[in-house]
């Protein structure tokens, strides 16, 4: 037997079919990073993957910003389309840093008696009381000025805020969007363009039946009661008004491809203001990183290795004794606690002990991976994890593949791998999904055979916190984003093969 909902369903399936025809990336709709869905914080385009948690590198040696990040708010009724519009202005921008920003995170801690009346749809989540306006500014205050923030996380099911919050970095844009994104005064001063999303009630009331009910778990009753006890007679009181503050009205939302090339324009001009290139050129090296000694054993490995006429099964054998003594290198940085244990003898020695609970290990694949076997070397029952960051093709842009990462590593000391590390952006991306599943920063190790000045300059600044380890720093990075001198393609020349267009490692050909 078909439900009341099922045919509810099947029936608002029709309207919008008729009345309102949806972009795919309006179906099912998607929900920003800070809302209340535990999805990974990046936005998928048809070309791109853009990560919404993490700090821009361009930070200067104190590591602070040289400019506010841009924020842009957008405004608009229930359901009107205002994170599609941001979805789209993200992906036509072409800029990979960037914060989306819900109001919907931002909903006060109702009270018992509230969440009953939220339950029976009798309180009113369109009204201004509704919102923590008083945290909502100091969030976004800190993320235009390029900070990190937590930003706490509402469920929409039992209409209350969880006690897990979402830390998120800044970034060079900001989105911010709500219905009451323009009814403050102090979030008015933050938002550098103002956007307001028109689109006619009816698609409106149509897609937030669909949303409600499918996403939500609400009845059609329920929505409809809300809706016009609520919903319609806050937007005309609270919403409609604040369309006299936008710089910019969208008609149609997300269909209005003028309107939006209007926006992405603006903030192409604003953005070309900030230089980025030469941010690290002539800074000193960071204190966060350590260069093992160069001994002359050390050194003596690094002329084999880079050496172009060195045997496969030299190659292999010289590099695992780098990669052992590398790790043995780091692990001197790890917290230690003073223990004491009885000799033998009957005697007490005072000694050392891993302060924290474990080590767990993550490879960013392929290259990475050669690393692996050193640590277990010396690291007994260690987890390991494993990143795969694939190029994109049209883009040229990093991506992510695979993630396999051991449960409760929030708690754990982790030391992330790879081979080489030119520009660093795969290490960027690969610290960025550490960070995503709360492992704190300061308790990140990266470790790397060979750092380029700029990979160096490029983890440091965006994640201060972050240890850096590597057997030595070579000052260049050519056209093709080889390290200069370097040591060629490691991947390549590890495991004997040619190098695949589409491996993004550290210094297999994309790294940039």
């Amino acid at each position: 037997m078909r439900t009341s909902r099922s045919y509810a369903e099947d029936s608002l399936d029709g309207l919008m079919k008729h009345r309102c025809p949806l972009t795919p990336s309006l179906s099912p709709r998607k929900r920003t990073t800070s809302q209340s869905k535990t999805e990974p914080p990046l936005l998928r385009t048809n070309k791109r993957t853009i990560y919404t948690a993490g700090r821009p590198p361009w930070y200067n040696v104190t590591g602070t910003t040289f400019k506010e990040a841009f924020v842009i708010g957008l405004c608009g009724g229930s359901a009107s389309g205002k994170t599609t519009v941001a979805n789209k202005i993200i992906e036509a921008l072409d800029v990979p840093w960037v914060v989306l920003l819900s109001m919907d995170s931002f909903y006060k801690v109702f009270s018992k008696e509230e969440q009953e009346l939220a339950a029976r749809n009798e309180y009113n989540f369109d009204h201004p009381d509704a919102f923590d306006f008083e945290l909502l500014v100091t969030v976004l205050r800190k993320l235009k000025k390029g900070k990190s923030i937590k930003v706490p996380v509402y469920d929409f099911t039992s209409h209350s805020r969880r006690k897990e919050w979402k830390t998120v970095y800044g970034a060079n844009v900001v989105i911010f969007e709500g219905i009451l994104a323009f009814a403050n005064k102090e979030l008015l001063k933050l938002l550098d363009m103002k956007v307001f999303v028109d689109t006619d009630s009816d698609i409106r009331l149509v897609r937030r039946l669909k949303r409600d009910i499918t996403d939500r778990g609400r009845d059609i009753a329920g929505v409809i009661k809300q809706y016009n006890k609520f919903v319609k007679p806050a937007f005309e009181q609270y919403i409609e008004p604040t369309v006299q503050v936008a710089d910019i009205v969208v008609p149609r939302g997300g269909e209005n491809f003028v309107a939006l090339d209007l926006i992405v324009q603006h903030v192409h001009s604003q953005l070309e203001k900030v230089s980025l290139a030469s941010a690290h050129q002539g800074q000193p090296l960071p204190k966060t990183l350590s260069v093992m000694e160069s001994t002359p054993q050390v050194r003596g490995m690094h002329t084999i290795i880079r050496n172009k006429e060195t045997s496969r099964d030299e190659f292999i054998f010289y590099s695992k004794r780098l990669m052992r003594l590398l790790i043995e290198h780091a692990l001197s940085f790890l917290p230690l606690k003073p223990v004491s244990v009885e000799t033998p003898q009957g005697t007490v020695y005072e000694g050392k002990r891993l302060s924290g609970k474990r080590i767990t290990g993550v490879s960013i694949l392929r290259a990475g991976e050669t690393m692996e076997q050193a640590l277990m070397a010396v690291c007994k029952d260690i987890r390991l994890g494993k990143i795969l960051i694939q190029t994109n093709h049209d883009t040229g842009e990093p991506e992510l593949h695979y993630l396999r990462l051991p449960k409760d590593i929030s708690e754990d000391y982790v030391i992330l791998m790879d081979s080489t590390v030119s520009t660093g952006a795969a290490a960027l991306m690969a610290v960025r999904v550490l960070l995503d599943h709360d492992v704190q920063e300061d308790k990140i190790f990266l470790l790397s055979l060979l750092m380029a000045e700029m990979g160096v300059h490029s983890v440091a600044y965006a994640f201060p916190k972050v240890r850096i380890i590597t057997t030595a720093v070579d000052k260049k990075v050519n056209d093709e984003f080889h390290i200069i001198p370097g040591i060629g393609n490691f991947g390549d020349r590890y495991f004997g093969t040619d190098a695949p267009s589409d491996w993004y490692e550290s210094d297999e050909g994309m790294d940039y």
